[in-house]
């Protein structure tokens, strides 16, 4: 056969896989559709696995590379991931980095639904106005939100999936200004106090807001060359604004933790985590007992941290993080034990660990 004629098959095969690609496409535009109405994460490792295990096997079958059958699958997955799309709260201005962390957890077709406060936004997942919600719970350099906690251990919200973001902090301001020309700095406190060294240097005021995109949003509209911001860079970009100085946080191992928040959790995926909450009884030893049901089924612990109970003073809850879902059976066994050392104990929720 000719070369012609050869590269010409090529041809007619790669259009009947795009045809099949677009296929898969909008069907996966279909399920995204059904997982928003259910609440049900678009990531779905276990079924992912699942597929690159088939698609390996084929591979093998068909005396081709299952390594690059593989690799090209996992971009099909992302593809299919980005179709699929889904509403998510998060506090903030858009450029929040709250917002840009629910964009890289659910990918670039995210709704993003933004809210004033936290509170609003468990309120709206409860309503069924928007299926997840994404919220910090800790940093790791000024550590756990508290007012996050606080409203897990009254909401029927239920963890479902937890990811992390490296913070980067920009200073932004009008085209036109300088480091010179800068008088007032706004931001959130938290992402203030993570750039202090730097923003010492610049003699201006520091001013707290409620929102790091907030303050670039405000600055924008006041038209003020003696005003910044500390945001993301993706902020500067989404409000077209002057980014002065990058990477001004104090600490370049500044990441948050947040949590995806749903009506329910998430089903075994063979690498979770559980979250608790429990209060103690005042006996002697209280603490030592309900860890040790954990510690003798080697389970780990990868956070503990009391927080004040709000009803009398000097009682605390204590709220937990464990390797391991709770439908493993050591798990299941450790919190049926420790409901036995506990006054009272929830399940903030099951769902696969961070990447």
């Amino acid at each position: 056969m000719k070369l012609d004629d050869l590269r010409k098959k090529i041809d007619e095969i790669d259009a009947r896989i795009v045809e099949l690609i677009a296929e898969r496409q909008n069907i996966s535009k279909e399920i995204g559709k059904g997982k928003n109405k259910t609440s049900r994460l678009i990531e779905d490792r276990e079924r992912e696995l699942r597929v690159l295990k088939h698609v390996r096997s084929l591979a093998r079958d068909s005396k081709i590379s299952p390594s690059d059958i593989e690799g090209i699958y996992r971009q099909i997955i992302d593809a299919s991931k980005k179709v699929q799309g889904v509403a998510v709260a998060f506090q903030g201005e858009p450029g929040a980095y709250t917002e840009e962390a629910a964009l890289r957890f659910f990918g670039s077709s995210t709704r993003g639904v933004p809210y004033d406060t936290l509170d609003e936004i468990f309120e709206a997942v409860e309503r069924g106005d928007v299926p997840f919600a994404l919220v910090p719970v800790e940093n790791s350099l000024e550590g756990s939100i508290t007012r996050a906690y606080d409203l897990l251990l009254d909401s029927p919200l239920m963890v479902c999936g937890e990811t992390e973001l490296r913070i980067t902090h920009c200073l932004i301001a009008m085209e036109g200004a300088g480091l010179d020309t800068i008088k007032f700095v706004y931001s959130h406190p938290q992402a203030l106090g993570q750039s202090r060294n730097f923003l010492k240097q610049l003699n201006a005021e520091i001013v707290p807001a409620s929102d790091t995109a907030g303050s670039v949003k405000m600055i924008k509209e006041e038209k003020r060359l003696d005003y910044a911001a500390v945001a993301s860079a993706r902020a500067a970009e989404i409000y077209s604004m002057k980014i002065l100085a990058k990477e001004i946080e104090d600490n370049p191992h500044n990441f948050t933790r947040f949590f995806i928040l749903s009506k329910e959790d998430s089903p075994p995926t063979g690498n979770d985590k559980t979250s608790i909450v429990f209060s103690l009884k005042h006996k002697a030893g209280a603490l030592y007992d309900c860890l040790g049901e954990f510690a003798k089924r080697s389970i780990n612990l990868t956070k503990l941290e009391s927080r004040p109970t709000r009803h009398q003073p000097w009682e605390y809850n204590f709220y937990m993080d464990i390797s391991g879902h709770r439908e493993e059976k050591s798990v299941t066994e450790a919190l049926e034990a420790l409901e036995e050392h506990s006054v009272f104990v929830k399940i903030l929720g099951s769902y696969p660990k961070s990447k």
